[in-house]
């Protein structure tokens, strides 16, 4: 029970619930199999359904061990919750949550470091996943093709887990990530897939240029051995994903309760719309996600850019004009008279930088307009503004040079920057 008498949600109150209200597979009969870092709301509305479905239309136990890099609050309380949470889903006639039963483990990274290794060294766990934002990767901001590494071997949180004896008390994501493959590489453990979901382009290799620069970088004496394992059995495609997921606020929270019946510490809620284009390039067993509709591709590059290029842009000029007109959710700067105007006319200006292979502008951008139009979302600028200093250069910077390269006019993009640095 909690403080205000109301039951927790847990196993055991599942029971309770209506049919409808249920996870469609069994929490208990779960394993883990895949380790997921970032354990934030966008994996818990994104990556874990998928496997979620794909576990109850396959009837394999694919479970999840969620890692938080710093939120030990989220840890404690999806514990108290047998991992449980409930999603709801934001249609504008409103619909009720649906609990959750993805999740095997939750797990702070830095306190549970020792099972965290345990996991990556274990040869049931074949995927590893990734929310942890385009900052969590330290990437030098001159990275690029013929440049030299890729990882900030200066970023001060970087230089701290290298120069550290210990890798058990590494503190970011990559010295974590890096000590747990290097692990499961000399435990001869077998080959695993390790899959960036964060919106960066070509963001599975960015991940295995980190990975592989912060090894080299490392005292470690076996380095070149892992180094060789790690071009040997793991692999790092390319993924796209989709799936607005605005904070969740206190209301989430009474709606979700109301709905359910139980107290749900850690409800999610998301827009209705979802999307996951992987590249099909894995090491070792997965789970069977196309089966509740990800997209396995070739060549996730056009899908890439296109969601940067597209959604993540007018996404970012709505929020920073939005902002500057006074607006706090991105519903209503679009119910301004040039909110509509200015996704399609973005997306159009950005159209001639992306390849042919991916989907078609101007319906993408109809499609962007729908979604964006959603009130029941209620998506907060100030949210998808964060960060702007670094996602700006995946979102706008690249379609910018490009395009001023050919003498082409760029007046939304530039109409952007400005709102940028209004906010």
């Amino acid at each position: 029970m909690t403080a205000t008498g109301t039951a927790r949600l847990g196993r055991a109150t599942l029971g309770a619930l209506p049919a409808e209200r249920r996870p469609p597979v069994d929490p208990a009969a779960l394993r883990t199999r895949l380790v997921h870092l970032g354990l934030g709301a966008f994996h818990r509305a994104h990556q874990a359904l998928y496997t979620e479905r794909a576990a109850a239309r396959t009837g394999e136990p694919w479970g999840i061990a969620a890692v938080a890099p710093r939120s030990l609050a989220t840890v404690r309380a999806l514990r108290e919750q047998d991992g449980l949470y409930s999603l709801a889903e934001l249609h504008p006639e409103g619909r009720g949550p649906r609990v959750v039963g993805a999740l095997t483990e939750a797990l702070a990274m830095v306190p549970d470091a020792a099972r965290i290794d345990a996991l990556l060294a274990d040869p049931e766990v074949t995927v590893v996943t990734l929310t942890v934002t385009e900052k969590g990767y330290h990437r030098r901001t001159d990275a690029g093709p013929g440049r030299g590494p890729a990882l900030d071997t200066a970023a001060p949180a970087i230089a701290a887990d290298l120069a550290a004896a210990d890798p058990a008390v590494s503190t970011t994501v990559v010295g974590r990530l890096a000590a747990g493959l290097a692990a499961r590489i000399r435990a001869g453990a077998g080959p695993i897939t390790v899959v960036s979901c964060d919106n960066m382009a070509d963001n599975g290799a960015v991940l295995g240029a980190v990975l592989r620069d912060f090894v080299a970088a490392t005292r470690w004496p076996d380095r070149d051995a892992v180094l060789a394992g790690l071009a040997e059995s793991v692999a790092f495609p390319a993924t796209v994903v989709d799936r607005i997921v605005p904070a969740t606020t206190d209301a989430g929270r009474a709606a979700a309760e109301a709905a359910l019946g139980v107290r749900d510490a850690v409800p999610v809620a998301g827009e209705p719309y979802r999307q996951w284009v992987v590249e099909d390039a894995f090491a070792a067993a997965r789970p069977r996600w196309e089966l509740d509709g990800a997209l396995l591709v070739p060549d996730a590059a056009p899908y890439q850019l296109a969601k940067l290029r597209l959604l993540n842009g007018s996404h970012s000029a709505l929020a920073y004009l939005g902002i500057a007109a006074g607006h706090a959710t991105i519903d209503q700067a679009m119910a301004t008279h040039w909110g509509e105007p200015l996704v399609r006319a973005l997306c159009a200006e950005v159209a001639p930088t992306l390849p042919p292979a991916g989907p078609e502008p101007a319906g993408y951008a109809a499609d962007l307009v729908t979604r964006f139009r959603n009130p029941a979302v209620g998506h907060q600028l100030r949210q998808i503004g964060s960060d702007g200093s670094l996602k700006l250069r995946e979102r706008w910077l690249p379609a910018l040079r490009r395009l001023r390269a050919a003498r082409a006019a760029t007046p939304v993009l530039e109409l952007a920057l400005a709102g940028w640095a209004h906010a």
